[in-house]
């Protein structure tokens, strides 16, 4: 048996930038051991695999030891293979998910993605918060993650975190966030999850559903640039839409190949 795979760049607008995704277009779902370790096999930080459900498709996303229910930037790389080469000239795509219905749409060169908010609220953060970022943050705030918040993007770029103590937390990850430089981006991030495989993530669509709302608060605006600190580096623009976020961004295509599963 062989199945398709693509790799995709995301969040970029050129190869070898932004977050790498891959993505499995099958006509019926794998059983699940089988694309968890298809996932461990590619070792990126998430692995998309999609089958056509209705007008749309059914999409679900592996980390390479863990399923997770919300991924924006391997929707943003599904939604791209769905553009590109399944379906051509079509101007949205709908999946359906753990998360509930997720949209993209064409803007141009860009895809927009259209996600739950997930607004994050203060909380007391654990010692064990500042000792593994070893960096004290100015506010914490709570929600999937735990989202520590700086004053200036030099400290966010600083960072060098403890990845061990980092698993101790009871979060999924930890964001680091503060104002961007002005005229570069509203804000800037990093995210680490090595709970789930994933020590620094290159660029994060989902997180913004918790960020956007904090930061369209505090900033006082809808429409917000965001910058990822990681060593490849990303940008998207993001919009608070209420209870929903929209998060945009560009892909290429790195590799297509084939996996061969069986003797």
């Amino acid at each position: 048996m062989t199945i398709k795979l693509l790799q995709v760049d995301t969040f970029t607008e050129t190869v070898l930038g932004g977050n790498p995704a891959a993505v499995c277009p099958l006509d019926t779902w794998l059983d699940e051991a089988t694309m968890q370790a298809i996932a461990a096999e590619n070792n990126l930080s998430e692995t998309a695999f999609m089958v056509p459900e209705g007008e749309g498709y059914g999409l679900r996303w592996f980390t390479p030891n863990v399923e997770v229910d919300l991924c924006g930037h391997a929707t943003l790389a599904a939604a791209f293979v769905v553009f590109e080469q399944l379906r051509p000239g079509s101007e949205s795509v709908s999946f359906e998910t753990l998360s509930g219905r997720l949209t993209v749409a064409r803007d141009g060169e860009a895809l927009v993605m259209d996600f739950p908010a997930q607004p994050a609220q203060p909380e007391p953060a654990p010692a064990a918060l500042a000792q593994a970022l070893g960096a004290t943050p100015a506010d914490v705030l709570a929600g999937a993650d735990w989202i520590a918040v700086f004053e200036d993007a030099a400290q966010v770029a600083g960072l060098s975190p403890d990845q061990t103590m980092l698993t101790t937390l009871d979060r999924r990850g930890v964001v680091a966030t503060a104002p961007g430089d002005a005229g570069d981006a509203d804000y800037v991030l990093r995210f680490f999850a090595p709970k789930n495989a994933v020590p620094e993530d290159p660029v994060t669509g989902n997180v913004q559903t918790a960020l956007v709302p904090y930061w369209a608060a505090r900033l006082g605006k809808k429409r917000l640039a965001a910058r990822q600190l990681s060593a490849r580096g990303g940008r998207m623009v993001c919009e608070d839409r209420g209870t929903r976020v929209s998060i945009a961004g560009r892909a290429v295509l790195y590799m297509e190949a084939t996996v061969t599963l069986g003797a």
